[in-house]
């Protein structure tokens, strides 16, 4: 694996113009030095005072911290600060990146750096503080939401919290080999699912590519060396290829007197893989695997050089796409067109200008507020205010959706670094980008729910079309409403594909036809308890459906309903939650009270505890065969209580056994005291059958991830059992053999981080 990352490390990553990052185990000085050098050349100050001050104080507060791989821990802020000043941030940004961790891991408090530095330095320590101690564990729907909720209120507050967080995750991402490797790929998840997205969102390029390659690296260890051996192979063929296309081009647009730099590129391994995933071939069936990049003085030569290369390769129709007329929200513009080369691959060649290049290579980081020289005062221009309206839009929906689950669907779907945009008109001439595959629909609601709810038709370029037409590029779309409309149709649920306009067509059946989600969610609730055999009336007390409001945002339980009513929540959620905070209060009152109470009449005489070779030590009787119930399968830490059967000997159940809890009041006299029997801080009797659930939205995959949990920790499995509903929800039951409750819950926690599971339930008869 190691020669496969020097592969990756030196022809990849070199080739595609990534921040490259310092070798392991550099000595801090070089470090420090290789930051003052990086900062001198592009800030018009000489003064690094503050810096060097910044440096000292991390390096004196870190001395004795060590990192995973032995390094000096001062290594780490230093490799953040040099790569904040590889995207040509303040003074500011790289002092707060020195400085990052020092309120954290040491002594230090905010009010120092402040009495130290400034208070601006300050909130950014302070900022980035707050958004390490977030926890993104992937199982908890909620957390995760309300976590995100803050990191762009951070960003809202200053952009700079986050540049510095991204640099943060990435030197973390560039070192986690030295963790272990469950939380890699925890790590990698998180940076994949957030991390990457954001630098998507805020165009750093250079950064995303990183985090993107980097996290499919541990995700995907044996796709990443496949693909790694396979480029390898073929380096010196595609080089010349490359070179092949490069001096074509070259000579061509020199010839048009057109000053261009242009070089080649492969694309960045988690492209490829996305592309064989997506088009479901392999690497060889993909043959544009590379870009040719050129960079020219100003826009008329970008359409200019564009004019010369459609006149030397046959360009692909469909395949021409101007980002420049019509930017990504990100800011990135470029000129994309696909060519038939001269061996017949298809090939890219994308064309811009040095300030577009900036600009797609650092995003925001090019553009943002605090650059000194705005307007000499350190203000942004209207026009890079500009550049942060999907920030704001953030925030909008951050007040409008109540809805944890909402707010993070909607945030997840507009981040897809991977899906295609459409661009169409309003009849006033404004851009509208959707999601590729819209409909009237999804431009009715991009333009305000007002009109969307209103919403009975639509022309498009000045003709009638129904409401499921796919918008083309370039469409002029008009939109025709009535203030005698109803309201939209639950059929628009099926038929748009953008995430907004799903949730504003949501709210307003929240809104408006609340009564009926009610009624509906209380029918989906007492259903779903009739088929699990679940007393309702047990579960519906004050104590436990707080418990499920906190979890799931909501003020009272009639919109817990009115949510399971509309689609917002599974009825299977809200009451396994419930039936979960029932479990722990009566788990507790039979331990305490009935158990004891209930102790059969023939213990009157009292006998000298036996033990058993099971493992198990029962009161008052010997010489009696002990055998574990099958209903819930206890282990050793599990609670415990025997029942004596007729003809049978003692039977185990855990004390929250339904049919311990549900034992008729005749029976149970026959309930008696057990427990385990420890010997050396061990219980005998060695392996221990359990069974769970696992409820997972169904995925292609999801069952090789859980089995691959068990494997890895070399447990065996005696029995699997699958069953997937209608509505795509996954109902896995594993039997497996284990020493103990310690161990049962470490499985069950490792499961929990598998994508796509929801919850877990031991079997409890």
């Amino acid at each position: 694996m190691e020669e496969i990352n020097e592969i990756y490390d030196q022809d990849v990553l070199e080739s595609q113009a990534v921040i490259n990052a310092p070798a392991d185990f550099t000595s801090p000085e070089a470090l420090y030095q290789e930051l003052i050098a990086k900062i001198r050349s592009y800030h018009p100050s000489t003064d690094i005072s503050m810096i060097e001050k910044a440096y000292h104080l991390a390096d004196n507060a870190h001395k004795d911290q060590l990192r995973k791989s032995g390094e000096p821990y001062i290594v780490h802020p230093l490799c953040v600060a040099n790569i904040l000043a590889e995207l040509e941030l303040d003074k500011e940004s790289i002092v707060a990146g020195l400085l990052h961790d020092v309120v954290e891991d040491t002594e230090f408090t905010v009010a120092q750096i402040t009495d130290m530095f400034s208070e601006e330095i300050a909130l950014l320590v302070d900022g980035v503080t707050k958004l390490t101690k977030l926890n993104y564990s992937m199982d908890k729907v909620e957390l995760q939401a309300e976590n995100l909720r803050k990191m762009f209120l951070a960003m809202a507050k200053d952009i700079r919290v986050i540049l510095i967080k991204l640099a943060d995750r990435l030197h973390n991402m560039r070192t986690l080999k030295y963790k272990e490797p469950e939380k890699q790929k925890e790590t990698a998840r998180e940076t994949m699912d957030i991390y990457a997205p954001i630098a998507q969102r805020l165009g750093i390029s250079k950064i995303k590519i990183e985090l993107d390659d980097l996290s499919l690296k541990y995700l995907e260890p044996d796709v990443y060396k496949e693909l790694a051996e396979k480029i390898a192979t073929k380096k010196s063929e595609r080089q010349a290829y490359i070179d092949t296309i490069v001096n074509e081009v070259r000579t061509h647009i020199d010839a048009a007197g057109i000053p261009a730099k242009i070089d080649g590129r492969i694309k960045h391994f988690f492209s490829i893989y996305k592309k064989m995933v997506n088009q479901n071939k392999s690497l060889e069936q993909i043959y544009d695997l590379f870009a040719v990049r050129i960079i020219v003085d100003s826009l008329k030569d970008c359409y200019a050089a564009l004019g010369v290369i459609h006149e030397m390769y046959k360009p692909i129709p469909g395949r021409f796409k101007d980002y420049i007329a019509m930017p990504k929200p990100n800011m990135y513009q470029s000129l994309h067109t696909t060519l038939i080369g001269p061996k017949g691959a298809p090939f890219e060649i994308q064309i811009r200008t040095y300030d577009m290049h900036r600009t797609a290579e650092y995003g925001i980081a090019a553009h943002w507020k605090y650059k000194e020289g705005a307007d000499g005062k350190g203000n942004a221009s209207n026009a890079e205010e500009e550049k942060l309206t999907w920030l704001r839009q953030v925030l909008e929906w951050q007040r409008d959706l109540s809805d944890n689950k909402e707010f993070l669907s909607l945030l997840k779907n507009d981040f897809d670094l991977f899906s295609e945009s459409v661009y169409a008109f309003t009849p006033t001439g404004d851009v509208k980008t959707l999601p590729t595959g819209s409909n009237p629909i999804d431009f009715a609601y991009s333009i305000h729910s007002a009109v969307g709810n209103k919403m009975v038709g639509a022309r498009v370029n000045g003709k009638l079309v129904p409401i499921d037409y796919v918008i083309q590029n370039g469409d002029r779309i008009e939109i025709m409403t009535s203030q005698n409309s109803k309201g939209p149709s639950r059929d628009w649920l099926s038929i748009v594909k953008s995430t907004q306009a799903k949730n504003k067509i949501n709210q307003w059946f929240k809104s408006e036809l609340k009564d009926d989600n009610i009624t509906r969610g209380k029918e989906l609730v007492v259903n779903y308890c009739k088929t699990k055999s679940i007393v309702l009336s047990d579960l519906l007390k004050s104590e436990f459906i707080n418990v499920v409001m906190r979890k799931y945002g909501f003020r009272d339980w009639e919109s817990i309903l009115a949510a399971i009513g509309h689609g917002g929540l599974k009825e299977g959620q809200v009451v396994n939650r419930l039936l979960e905070e029932y479990k722990k209060k009566h788990k507790k009152e039979i331990t305490d009270e009935n158990v004891l109470e209930t102790i059969s009449d023939f213990k009157d005489t009292r006998l000298p505890q036996k033990k058993s070779k099971s493992g198990i030590v029962v009161e008052g009787i010997h010489d009696v065969a002990v055998r574990f119930s099958k209903c819930c399968s206890p282990v050793p830490g599990d609670e415990i209580v025997g029942f004596v059967t007729r003809g049978r000997g003692v039977s185990i159940h855990r004390t929250d056994c339904i049919n311990v809890i549900n034992l008729p009041e005749e029976d149970r006299a026959r309930l008696i005291d057990a427990e385990w029997n420890i010997a050396d801080g061990k219980v005998t009797g060695g392996v221990y059958t359990a069974e769970i659930k696992i409820y997972a939205n169904n995925r292609t995959g999801v069952l090789v991830d859980v089995s691959k949990v068990f494997t890895e920790n070399k447990i065996d499995v005696t029995s699997m059992n699958v069953r997937t509903s209608k509505q795509g929800t996954a109902t896995i039951s594993i039997g497996f053999e284990i020493n103990g409750v310690e161990q049962l819950n470490e499985i069950i926690a490792k499961i929990r981080n598998v994508e796509s599971v929801i919850d877990i339930e031991r079997t409890a008869g």
